[in-house]
């Protein structure tokens, strides 16, 4: 790790779809069907900002986890809500779930971890990303796509998919820190 990478990498490994989504019922099924445990999931591509943003949202869902506070049902709903910035289940499918004409999407997994009950009680394990590989290669395979080689990256785009109102003159700092807000909005909206 260095300045520009406060956190090791988030378990979430870039796909492109051989065609763009057609039917997603048959894509989330596919995963469904071969993933390990309802801790893996698929995200919207432009939905993820950054390693610190999707490890942010990780840490609120686990705490809702440990305080028995999530709004969903599952972690990988919850996790989909908090990306989105809302309450509402539905919507959170709609802003950062995988959606049809998607050409690419991130196949993530949720660590789950005990975060401890005080602050810097955690500390991200450094081969997060590393453990779960074969397994992401593995449903990667199965949708018939291949790994994208690069990491999120805050877009104007993502903040539009997901729902989040921003001044459109943004730096890409500015862009990010929008994104960690929209989380903190999940409770509220």
């Amino acid at each position: 790790m260095d300045a520009r990478h406060p956190v090791p990498w988030f378990p979430a490994w870039g796909i492109k779809f051989a065609e763009p989504i057609e039917n997603v019922f048959s894509v989330v099924s596919i995963i469904n069907e071969w993933r390990s445990s309802n801790r893996w999931m698929m995200l919207a591509y432009e939905a993820a900002a950054s390693e610190v943003h999707l490890w942010t949202a990780w840490y609120a869902l686990r705490r809702g986890e440990d305080s028995d506070e999530m709004v969903a049902k599952t972690p990988d709903a919850e996790f989909l809500r908090l990306i989105s910035g809302t309450r509402q289940i539905s919507k959170a499918f709609e802003r950062a779930g995988v959606a049809v004409g998607d050409g690419c999407a991130w196949i993530v997994m949720l660590p789950d971890w005990d975060i401890g009950d005080g602050f810097g009680e955690f500390s991200i394990p450094l081969e997060s990303y590393n453990d779960a590989t074969e397994e992401a290669i593995r449903l990667i395979e199965h949708l018939r796509g291949s790994l994208v080689p690069s990491r999120p990256t805050p877009s104007a785009s993502g903040l539009e998919r997901i729902g989040s109102d921003y001044p459109r003159e943004s730096s890409i700092t500015e862009i990010e820190d929008f994104f960690l807000s929209h989380i903190a909005l999940s409770d509220l909206k």
